[in-house]
């Protein structure tokens, strides 16, 4: 296997960007840090990936956008309009173009990132989502190609990458309404591969922790598909076993079906609190309560990062961590 920027930086004790610096003989490196550097290439006779000079030589000022295969419905999962709105508003800021490319699967949105490290389109890939084992992160670090992802990823060494606190965003939720005595809390969750689906489960389940509550399992169900039709079938999983008193979903339109099933099923006493609060929320019967992500801003400040990084600057951080915040409505009436 050939010797990656990252093994250099490992040897040297110094990051990737810095070797990176150090090959462009930036003038911010000390020359210690050069000398020290430079010997560990020459020892593990490291070649600077071709793809990346070429990209140092000539910009194109374009950023390439893979869209996953769950923004096929753009209209109905409003999250990927609000975060490429955020993009597109820093990219004009600071003189970039976006391109975009649409997948139908993972492995179309794996072949997308390939061939945009490979066109010399674009100066850098925005990821719109974090997997467990990622084959586009783990593809782009090892060919040394500048990215940024919208979400967590597993190792965040060496990645710039813009998230909520998705666990804390989780767990305060769930422990106000534990703190008000309401112990049967349905949950309604995505994709178990995406780690902001890892982070809100366990949220939930540090809540009912921390507050001696014991976690009944058949209120927690998982669905991969993020649509109001997945929303529905969970919700009357639930229901089927025992009504719980309030459910939290980690995606408004799961909080779409489960409402349908409700009301056609005449169980209004049921809270319901959805998550990324997207313009429809507040339009439901009843207006549900969500907890607002600032999509559109996390979508700035992952297009910041990495153009940021392009441009060479000093850069004091490799991630942000975005504020998240609950706006109640009738669907929690009385209870929050």
């Amino acid at each position: 296997m050939s010797v990656t920027i990252r093994d250099v930086a490992k040897k040297a004790g110094v990051s990737a960007s810095t070797v990176s610096r150090v090959i462009a003989n930036s003038p911010r490196i000390s020359e210690d840090t050069k000398i020290r550097v430079q010997r560990v290439i020459k020892e593990l006779d490291y070649h600077p990936n071709a793809i990346a000079r070429s990209l140092a030589k000539s910009s194109t000022r374009t950023i390439g956008l893979v869209l996953p295969n769950e923004a096929e419905d753009l209209f109905k999962n409003p999250f990927f309009i609000n975060a490429m709105t955020g993009i597109n508003i820093c990219a004009q800021k600071m003189g970039y173009y976006i391109m975009y490319s649409f997948s139908k699967n993972e492995e179309e949105e794996f072949d997308l990132v390939k061939k945009f490290t490979s066109s010399n389109l674009v100066d850098g890939v925005i990821l719109l989502i974090a997997r467990a084992n990622d084959r586009c992160i783990e593809y782009l670090k090892d060919m040394e190609f500048p990215f940024s992802v919208i979400g967590r990823p597993e190792d965040t060494s060496e990645v710039l990458w813009v998230d909520n606190d998705n666990f804390n965003a989780m767990y305060n939720v769930v422990s106000k309404l534990l703190q008000k005595g309401i112990k049967k809390i349905g949950f309604i969750s995505g994709d178990k591969e995406w780690n902001v689906s890892k982070d809100r489960l366990n949220g939930y389940l540090q809540a009912h922790s921390v507050h001696g509550v014991q976690v009944n399992e058949s209120f927690i169900v998982q669905r991969i598909k993020f649509n109001e039709e997945e929303g529905y079938d969970a919700m009357k999983l639930i229901a089927e076993s025992e009504i719980p008193q309030v459910v939290v979903t980690t995606d408004d339109l799961f909080s779409f079906g489960a409402l349908k099933y409700l009301n056609e099923n005449n169980l209004k006493d049921v809270a319901l609190v959805g998550f990324n609060n997207t313009p429809l929320a507040a339009y439901q019967n009843p207006p549900l309560a969500s907890v607002d992500i600032n999509a559109e801003k996390l979508g700035y400040y992952a297009a910041k990062l990495l153009i940021g990084s392009l441009n060479d600057s000093n850069l004091e951080r490799n991630h942000y961590i975005i504020e998240t915040n609950l706006i109640a409505r009738e669907s929690i009436k009385g209870i929050l």
